[in-house]
């Protein structure tokens, strides 16, 4: 099948780990269509105060969000699976217009269908604003270098 997405559930902490890094390399191309090909066509989607279902509608929602949230660069980390549900805890750094750089910390909740497609994901963030000097995610636009600091190590 055309949309298959491996590794496919039922996950273990290895196909969890490298689902996990799969989505995190795509959210860091900043590519919105790219992104939502990962979801199902009728994908439901809370993101923070935010539900609407579809990949059009995700692809529109990434397409507002990176325009705000600039220079984004993201790290997610597995913090539990079962069958075809993982939870991953994320950061991600970015700057506003103005050159304000935040920090936004943040947990998911994700379910799988048998194709390895998201059908379902329940985001929480919060924004804190950080100085430009207290960054940690530094590597060049793109996905996060397989030498690069997750979460754990950097004490996030």
């Amino acid at each position: 099948m055309s949309d298959s997405r491996p590794p496919l559930p039922p996950f273990d902490a290895e196909t969890a780990a490298a689902k996990a890094r799969m989505a995190e390399n795509a959210w860091n191309t900043r590519d919105p269509d790219r992104v939502a090909a990962a979801y199902t066509i009728d994908s439901r989607w809370r993101n923070r105060s935010e539900f609407f279902s579809g990949r059009e509608a995700i692809a529109a929602f990434l397409r507002r969000k990176w325009q705000v949230e600039q220079e984004y660069r993201l790290i997610k980390e597995v913090w539990a699976f079962h069958d075809n549900r993982i939870a991953v805890r994320f950061a991600y750094e970015w700057h506003d217009a103005n050159g304000a750089w935040f920090r936004s910390h943040g947990n998911e909740q994700w379910e799988f269908d048998e194709h390895g497609l998201m059908r379902r994901r329940e985001a929480s963030i919060n924004d804190v604003a950080i100085a430009a000097d207290a960054r940690l995610f530094h590597w060049p636009a793109g996905p996060r270098p397989s030498d690069h600091p997750g979460l754990s190590e950097l004490g996030l």
